[in-house]
């Protein structure tokens, strides 16, 4: 392993199920089979599943907490200073009834909370949001899984751990959660360049549009991969056209694509073919968004 800069790639999408997982493990597998150092995170902290599809061994596991306020009610006052200065909504106070609960779930972290009391009734303890697993697959190749409490609310710094703990290997991808949300913006933000992974259906271009202007805002390189391609209608392909964004490829819709998915294989695997186009992609965003000639 060198000190070279990673490049750094996401897989996203606008909406679950438009086979996220299936593209990150496929070119996870095939950067692998290269002998590439390559690092998958699995950001889906609310539904991880990347490491089903791979055998590898638990190296490391993480206990990522927060700190969350604990409320003494003999020293509160009830001034409600703590409830206003909280964006997230997670002090419930209701004054008459000298009633105050901190909703964990809710709470960010941010201490702001803390700063508002001027009676000393705030004090913070730890509560873990979920952990980080790190597992190896191969000597140059691991997964880093992102796996939050249930119950959590946002897994935005599991999230943020996860990929502060890829590591150097000269590729890291990123298995971005569903959406537009904070977590996916979480994701992307680290990227050179995303991959948007959409399917031939109103829904598909709906969150697809939301998708593409997320990443407008946020000035990221993207591209589209239409997967289940013959599936629904060429809505998706004139919003491409007409707006001027790359269409990288396109999986045919394919039940035997599905048959496999569905059993934990690496679609890649029994498909040689889109092997080598998604080999021929990455060299592509590489020469243009990476660092190095890999």
């Amino acid at each position: 392993m060198t000190d070279i800069k990673p490049i750094k790639i996401a897989i996203a999408s606008g909406k679950g199920g438009t086979g996220k997982t299936l593209l990150s493990t496929s070119l996870f597998y095939t950067l692998q089979k290269r002998n590439h150092e390559v690092t998958l995170v699995d950001c889906d902290a609310e539904e991880p599943n990347d490491t089903i599809f791979f055998s590898g061994n638990l190296q490391n596991v993480t206990d990522v907490t927060i700190r969350v306020p604990e409320i003494d009610e003999s020293k509160c006052t009830f001034c409600g200073k703590c409830h206003e200065y909280c964006s997230y909504q997670a002090i419930f106070i209701i004054p008459p009834a000298k009633v105050i609960k901190v909703m964990e779930d809710l709470c960010h972290g941010c201490g702001a909370c803390s700063y508002a009391c001027e009676f000393g009734a705030i004090t913070e303890k730890d509560v873990s949001l979920g952990k980080i697993n790190t597992f190896g697959i191969t000597d140059k190749t691991k997964i880093v899984e992102t796996r939050a409490r249930v119950g959590v609310y946002s897994p935005v710094e599991l999230i943020k751990r996860g990929i502060s703990e890829a590591g150097n290997n000269h590729i890291i991808l990123f298995d971005s959660p569903p959406g537009t949300s904070c977590s996916f913006i979480q994701t992307v933000a680290k990227s050179d360049y995303v991959i948007l992974i959409t399917e031939p259906t109103p829904f598909g271009l709906s969150d697809l549009k939301q998708s593409v202007e997320t990443l407008k805002t946020m000035n990221i390189p993207y591209g589209v991969i239409i997967n289940r391609a013959g599936l629904g209608d060429d809505k998706v392909h004139s919003y491409l056209k007409e707006n001027g964004i790359s269409l990288l490829m396109e999986i045919p819709f394919d039940k035997e694509i599905a048959a496999s998915y569905s059993k934990g294989e690496i679609i890649a695997e029994s498909k040689p073919e889109l092997q080598e186009q998604l080999l021929k992609i990455f060299k592509e965003i590489n020469q243009k968004y990476g660092i190095s000639n890999n």
